[in-house]
C-alpha cells in the first residue's frame, strides 16, 4: 500500500497542483522569503495568551484508522463488526485496547482515550479539514480534494507563538497533510517540511546543513565574498524595492540557521544512544518521533508527523497486524521518553486521523479482501501529556460502534482543548485580508475533562 495514497488515488504530488508546492516542499530560505512577501497581507498576530512554552505534536493517520482495530474494540459485537482481533487489558483496571496497541496498552496511566468525537463530514477532503482545522468546510467538497478554508493548527500556532533561535514555528514531517495549511494568515505561516528520512545515514535537511564538503571556514569566506559583491552600487535603494535587498535579507536569515549550534543540534539525531534510537524503532516512522522530541526541546511549539495510508477499504487486517505494532510501539516510546525527560508536563501529543471506520467488515467491488468504509460517527481520538489525566476513556460509543452515546463531543471542542493547552485563545477573532471577521473556533468549548 502507498503510505501516500488513499481511496481517491491521490497523492503529495496533487498537493503540488494546487500551487503549495512553494511552501510546503521548498528548503527554509525559501520559506522565509515567503513569509516576508505575505506579511503585508496577513493580519496583525494578536497577543498570545501563552503562559508556559507549550508544544503539540500532533500524529496524523491520514486516512482514517479503524477505532476497532485501535482504542474502541467491540468483543461482544457479532464477527462480522468486531473482527478478527481481540481486546487486551491495559496497565489501568478495565481500560481496554485492541491487541494492535500492545506498548500503548502498557503505558495507559500516561493516555486518555476520547471515544465519543464525531462530525459529519464523511469523506478524506472534509473529514481532513474538519479535524485538521476545527472548521467544517464551507462549501460540500469532493473525497479527493486538497481544501483550505480556515488556518490549520499548527499554522495558527506559528502565527501565535514565538519560537526561540529563529527555528519555524510549524514542522510537518514529512509532508503536509492536505488541510495543513495557513489560508488566510499567508505563507509564512505555512509548514517547514522535513522530507528527508532521519533512519538513513544520509539524512540531511534542507537549507539547514552546510554541503558536503565545505567547511564552516570556507563557508564564512564564501559569505563574506558575498559582502564584497553587495557594497557594489544598486540600481534603487533597497527601502524603496530594491528585490536584491530583500534577498540579502533571506539570505542573511539562512545563514544564521545553518550556522547556528541549536538548530544543528535539533536535527543532529545521530547523536542520540543507540539505546535510545533503538527504542524508537529503526525505521522512518520511529526516527521522526525523535526528531520530534528534538524539536520540542528546541522550543518548537508545533509539530506534525504525518503516516499516512489508513484508509483501510480492504486488507485491513494483514494492515494492521504488520504496520500497527511498528507505529504505535514508537509513539509509545515518545511518550514515555517525554515523560524520562521531563518535557511531557509541556507537550500535548495527540493522534487521530480524519474520521473512523464502518462498524459492519465488507469486501467493496474491486477489492480482493475485507475491510471499512469511511465512517463519521465515531473515531477514537488519544491524548497524553500536558495536563491530560492518565488512565481514562471519554465518551463512549454503542455495543457495535455504530455512534457515539456518551459524552458526545465535535471538531470544534477538539480544536478548543488543542489552543487551550497552548494557551491560544480559541474565542478569539481574526480578521482575513479582505477584512472579513473569522472566529477561530466557532464552539470555543474545550474537552473540560481534559483541562488540568
Amino acid at each position: 500500500m502507498n503510505p501516500m495514497r488513499n481511496c481517491e488515488g491521490m497523492t503529495r504530488r496533487n498537493c503540488l497542483q494546487l500551487g503549495l508546492a512553494g511552501f510546503a516542499g521548498g528548503g527554509l530560505t525559501n520559506l522565509l522569503r515567503l513569509r516576508a512577501q505575505a506579511a503585508e497581507k496577513s493580519p496583525n498576530p494578536a497577543k498570545s495568551t501563552a503562559r508556559k512554552p507549550t508544544s503539540v505534536i500532533m500524529v496524523w493517520l491520514d486516512g482514517g484508522p479503524s477505532h476497532f482495530e485501535t482504542f474502541d474494540p467491540k468483543p461482544d459485537a457479532p464477527i462480522e463488526i468486531r473482527g478478527e482481533f481481540d481486546p487486551i487489558a491495559t496497565r489501568t483496571p478495565g481500560m481496554f485496547f485492541s491487541e494492535n496497541m500492545k506498548a500503548l496498552a502498557g503505558i495507559s496511566d500516561k493516555l486518555c482515550v476520547v471515544r465519543s468525537i464525531c462530525h459529519n463530514q464523511g469523506n478524506h477532503g472534509a473529514g481532513n479539514h474538519y479535524m485538521m482545522t476545527g472548521s467544517p468546510t464551507r462549501i460540500p467538497v469532493g473525497c479527493g480534494a486538497f481544501v483550505s478554508f480556515h488556518p490549520s493548527f499548527g499554522s495558527v500556532t506559528a502565527y501565535e507563538r514565538k519560537t526561540p533561535r529563529g527555528l519555524p514555528g510549524y514542522f510537518s514531517i514529512p509532508s503536509m497533510s492536505r488541510s495543513g495549511g495557513p489560508n488566510f494568515l499567508g505563507a509564512k505561516y505555512a509548514p517547514f517540511v522535513v522530507s528527508d528520512d532521519p533512519s538513513q545515514a544520509t539524512f540531511r535537511v534542507r537549507d539547514v546543513n552546510l554541503p558536503e564538503g565545505l567547511t564552516d571556514d570556507r563557508f564564512m569566506g564564501r559569505r563574506d565574498l558575498r559582502k564584497l559583491v553587495d557594497q557594489l552600487p544598486r540600481f534603487a535603494d533597497a527601502a524603496a524595492g530594491d528585490p536584491v535587498g530583500a534577498v540579502d535579507t533571506y539570505t542573511q536569515q539562512g545563514y544564521d540557521l545553518v550556522t547556528s549550534i541549536q538548530a544543528q543540534q535539533a536535527f543532529n539525531v545521530g547523536s542520540e544512544s543507540e539505546k535510545v534510537r533503538d527504542g524508537y524503532g529503526r525505521n522512518a516512522f520511529g526516527q521522526r518521533c525523535l526528531l520530534a522530541r528534538r524539536l520540542v526541546e528546541a522550543g518548537v511549539p508545533w509539530i506534525t508527523l504525518y503516516d499516512g495510508g489508513w484508509d483501510s477499504h480492504s486488507d485491513i487486517f494483514p494492515k494492521f497486524r504488520n504496520d500497527a505494532p511498528k507505529l504505535e510501539s514508537s509513539v509509545a516510546a515518545l511518550i514515555s521518553d517525554l515523560a524520562d525527560r521531563g518535557l511531557l508536563d509541556t507537550t500535548l501529543v495527540v493522534m487521530l486521523g480524519e474520521f473512523g471506520r464502518t462498524p459492519k467488515i465488507s469486501t467493496l467491488s474491486g477489492k480482493g479482501s475485507p475491510g471499512r468504509d469511511h465512517w463519521a460517527n465515531a473515531m477514537s481520538v488519544l491524548f497524553a501529556g500536558c495536563g491530560v489525566p492518565g488512565g481514562t476513556v471519554i465518551g463512549a460509543t454503542d455495543r457495535n460502534g455504530y455512534a457515539a452515546v456518551e459524552r458526545v463531543l465535535s471538531p470544534e471542542n477538539f480544536a478548543s482543548t488543542i489552543y487551550r493547552k497552548l494557551g491560544i485563545d480559541p474565542d478569539k477573532i481574526y480578521y482575513t485580508p479582505q477584512g472579513r471577521p473569522t472566529h477561530l473556533v466557532s464552539d470555543p468549548t474545550p474537552i473540560k475533562e481534559l483541562m488540568a
